[in-house]
């Protein structure tokens, strides 16, 4: 790719912030070192930030919407913070494989396609990164490049699969923000 990225989709646990197995308490809320900054990279360039995240707790019963959103909130405060921000955040609450079988939760793409729809995205020009296979997986339906985070929460199954469909890698997001921007020209800002 030679051109900047139309948006990045990023997973939130483990990529952005550490991964506390269904958080339910804004409390509970960490940046992962640097992540901040990375978006910030990002929003720099002009690129829009999504998040699309699995949060299979809200059908488990361990935490509500409610919870989620000041999650989120808190989430999006730190960021903003350190001068970052996300432009749209995506979640699928449902149960990895309980019937009937969603079209939301990762690897499946829907969280995706809704939002290339909603905010006008060139999809064979998105980056996908997140700290699983099925963060990234979808860059080979849907286009674009997917770039897997290796973080302690990264199976080996997920870096074999994600090695063997050819996806690069990075030991974290301010790595691969690196990968997509190092050496292209950011976008003017819109005023």
């Amino acid at each position: 790719m030679t051109d900047l990225p139309s948006a990045v989709f990023l997973d939130r646990d483990g990529t952005i912030m550490e991964d506390a197995h269904y958080i339910k308490s804004p409390e509970q809320v960490r940046l992962i070192p640097g992540a901040a900054a990375a978006v910030k990279r990002l929003n720099d360039a002009g690129i829009p930030v999504i998040v699309v995240t699995n949060q299979s707790g809200i059908a488990r019963g361990i935490f509500t919407v409610d919870d989620y959103e000041r999650v989120r909130v808190r989430f999006e405060s730190l960021l903003r913070e350190q001068g970052a921000h996300i432009d749209a955040s995506y979640y699928c609450p449902h149960l990895p494989d309980d019937p009937p079988v969603c079209n939301c939760r990762k690897p499946a793409t829907q969280m995706f396609e809704q939002a290339i729809a909603e905010l006008k995205l060139d999809p064979a020009r998105a980056a996908y990164i997140g700290d699983r296979w099925r963060d990234i997986v979808a860059s080979r339906k849907l286009g674009g490049r997917g770039i897997i985070i290796e973080s302690s929460e990264t199976t080996a199954e997920d870096r074999q699969r994600a090695k063997k469909d050819g996806f690069e890698s990075a030991p974290d997001l301010a790595t691969a923000v690196g990968k997509l921007l190092d050496g292209l020209t950011p976008r003017k800002r819109k005023s």
